[in-house]
């Protein structure tokens, strides 16, 4: 492989599974968890569907104290972060040179809510650490102090596109020389019953059609879809050149040979065939690779009645209509803020497995001229994968990934 950036480490967490080998299982067998969601704060005047996860269960190594004060989305962070970390053996790197982005914005939106509720009225006793747990920065600093990260940290936001974005952001970080190591961690986005009924009224979120069989909601590119289904997840993977990680014993995936950012110029969440080609030839353009060299596409595949055939459009005017598809949102949900960072780990495993997920309950595409993954997994060999994200505000991501034994 030719001296390039490289993802050496990824960490998981989803409502199908936490942890790679709980995922990946969950990704070839094709299972899902949806249901109406019951997490405190999330219930309103309407039931909403989605996929929650377990309660995290975290390594001795994290104190009880600590956690007390940690919110769903830290927690989520520091399990996917320490899968992270183990793999690409980062214990070994110099602690001054490790950087982090965390890509989110308004990503504890429940756990803001019900601390509001608790001390309604008696605002004096609300706890001091308020004071910057409110801030999606508290993931980096929770972090960076955990694994004594002292390199350079930030957040960003993109919408749904944020966990992308901050894979793209570590990537050239490292590029630039500012760290040797970056690790990007798509934040989990805790959602409330208030963001729930604004993305139901606004006809992102699917409605309560399936509220009889939950299982049967979350429908990418399916005639029958209405939206998409939330689902909690937090992504991590580790950034950095392939001589770095090789220096310490860590083993890459896949080189992360180009990528491309591209706006509508729209604040609305409506997509663009426009945008998001532009986000995909850049991508290809700066990995030096032709529409038919392209394997696999991962894409952003929402469930939405308006994004799913624009992304196909979009794909289909960039020559990318040979390739395989599947919906890695089909299984987990959408998790928004994490969704690009898990759908990057998705890719990864299929590439490692040399094997393809399938997409659940794609039923009746709504183009079935593509090259679906449908119903089972498929035995595929994978050398170049692209895979896309799209936020509201019109930002498109996308990203290629080059197999390491390829």
């Amino acid at each position: 492989m030719p001296e390039d950036l490289v993802i050496t480490g990824c960490g998981v967490v989803t409502a199908v599974g936490t942890g790679k080998q709980e995922f990946t299982t969950a990704l070839f067998s094709g299972a899902g968890n949806f249901g109406v969601m019951a997490r405190p704060g999330r219930s309103g005047e309407h039931d909403f569907l989605g996929a929650e996860i377990a309660e995290p269960a975290l390594p001795e190594r994290f104190p009880k104290k600590l956690l007390r004060t940690v919110s769903l989305s830290g927690k989520a962070a520091l399990l996917a972060l320490h899968e992270a970390w183990e793999e690409a053996r980062l214990e070994r790197a110099d602690p001054e040179r490790v950087g982090l982005v965390v890509g989110g914005s308004n990503i504890q939106q429940r756990e803001l809510v019900l601390k509001q509720e608790a001390y309604r009225g008696r605002s004096a006793y609300l706890p001091p650490t308020y004071a910057f747990s409110y801030l999606d920065s508290d993931l980096c600093g929770l972090c960076s102090e955990q694994f004594g990260i002292q390199g350079m940290a930030h957040t960003v936001g993109g919408a749904s596109a944020s966990g992308q974005m901050a894979v793209i952001q570590a990537a050239q970080a490292v590029r630039s020389g500012a760290v040797d190591v970056c690790v990007a961690i798509g934040a989990l986005a805790d959602l409330s019953a208030w963001e729930c009924q604004a993305l139901r009224s606004i006809g992102a979120m699917g409605s309560d059609r399936f509220a009889d069989q939950p299982e049967l909601a979350c429908r990418p590119f399916d005639a029958s879809s209405d939206g998409f289904i939330y689902g909690e997840a937090c992504g991590a993977v580790v950034v950095e050149r392939a001589s770095a990680g090789a220096g310490r014993g860590a083993r890459p995936y896949a080189a992360l040979t180009g990528w491309g950012v591209a706006l509508d110029a729209n604040r609305n969440p409506d997509p663009s065939v426009g945008g998001e080609s532009r986000a995909i030839r850049q991508a290809l353009a700066q990995a030096g690779r032709r529409p038919g060299d392209i394997d696999y596409v991962n894409p952003h595949g929402t469930g939405s009645g308006v994004g799913d055939p624009v992304e196909l459009t979009a794909l289909r005017s960039c020559g990318l209509d040979g390739a395989y598809l599947n919906a890695t949102k089909s299984i987990t949900g959408h998790g928004l803020s994490a969704a690009g960072t898990v759908e990057i780990i998705a890719t990864l495993l299929q590439m490692e497995a040399a094997t393809l997920h399938p997409t659940r309950n794609l039923e009746t595409p709504i183009d079935p001229a593509w090259n679906w993954v449908r119903e089972r997994s498929v035995l595929q060999p994978v050398t170049h994968a692209l895979t896309l994200s799209m936020g509201f505000g019109g930002v498109n991501t996308a990203l290629c990934l080059q197999n390491a034994n390829g």
